[in-house]
């Protein structure tokens, strides 16, 4: 055999290796047979006093009601999971994640998504992947008036979340509607939204048994806003104020499918 095929062989062999933990992974977490394993780690998206003294105050619990959505979301859809998740605070990095291409092209967004995993591998400074494990880097950003934060991503291959999000306590609720939306990004859900941020219908809306045009009083987790009574698209206060949509249930395997199964290995 050639060097040449040999090297093509290795190289199979990698990807099919990548692939097959790729699809052991999210075997693993959508199952719902243990709590997510969730780590959060913070970073200082700016450098600033404020979000230094954010993440020097921040304790695990600040993300309890991410799970305390989970579970009353999972409880609505037949499957009992307490906790739903289990969240591990470790320490802050200093080195930012890579920034994703603004261009769109689906060359470099390949590229960027494997440096990333790349870099996540780097920074967990163990020698084998931690599998199973939701890595969210939380960034935090001093607020400043009229500046939008960078847009928020989640991975489902690797199961890494890039947040953004305002180093300001009482942003802390609203933080939470974005870190869970980024998770469930990297269990496999999609966006529920189109143009302008406007929540798609109808499973972009909390209550698709309402007519279209109609104001909703809560947001659908994928779609991360709702229509109010004035017509305005705004940001619920809490997760209190959201719910996992039939479609996003089923794409996470919440579904009653799901339901069945799990009820059959109890």
């Amino acid at each position: 055999m050639s060097f040449r095929r040999l090297r093509i062989l290795l190289l199979l062999g990698v990807l099919a290796a990548a692939a097959g933990l790729t699809w052991l992974e999210q075997t693993m977490v959508r199952a719902w047979q243990t709590p997510l394993d969730v780590a959060v780690v913070p970073i200082s998206g700016d450098g600033s006093p404020e979000a230094a003294q954010m993440i020097r105050a921040l304790q695990a619990s600040d993300f309890d009601d991410i799970n305390a959505f989970l579970e009353r979301e999972s409880a609505r859809y037949g499957v009992k999971l307490s906790p739903a998740m289990q969240v591990s605070l470790l320490p802050a990095l200093d080195e930012m994640p890579p920034v994703p291409p603004r261009d769109g092209s689906v060359l470099k967004t390949v590229f960027w998504s494997m440096q990333l995993r790349w870099w996540v591998y780097q920074q967990s400074g163990a020698l084998l992947p931690q599998l199973g494990t939701v890595k969210l880097f939380v960034l935090y950003h001093a607020p400043q008036d009229g500046v939008a934060l960078e847009h928020s991503l989640g991975l489902q291959k690797g199961l890494i979340g890039v947040v953004h999000a305002f180093a300001d306590p009482s942003q802390t609720q609203q933080n939470n509607i974005v870190i869970a939306h980024e998770l469930l990004h990297t269990l496999g859900a999609t966006d529920k939204y189109g143009a302008g941020g406007r929540p798609t219908y109808p499973e972009g809306v909390a209550d698709s048994s309402r007519p279209p045009d109609a104001p909703q009083h809560a947001a659908e987790i994928m779609a991360g806003r709702y229509v109010n009574a004035a017509g305005r698209v705004v940001m619920p206060a809490s997760l209190e104020q959201c719910v996992i949509g039939a479609k996003t249930a089923h794409e996470i395997n919440f579904d009653a499918g799901f339901q069945r199964r799990f009820g059959s290995s109890s």
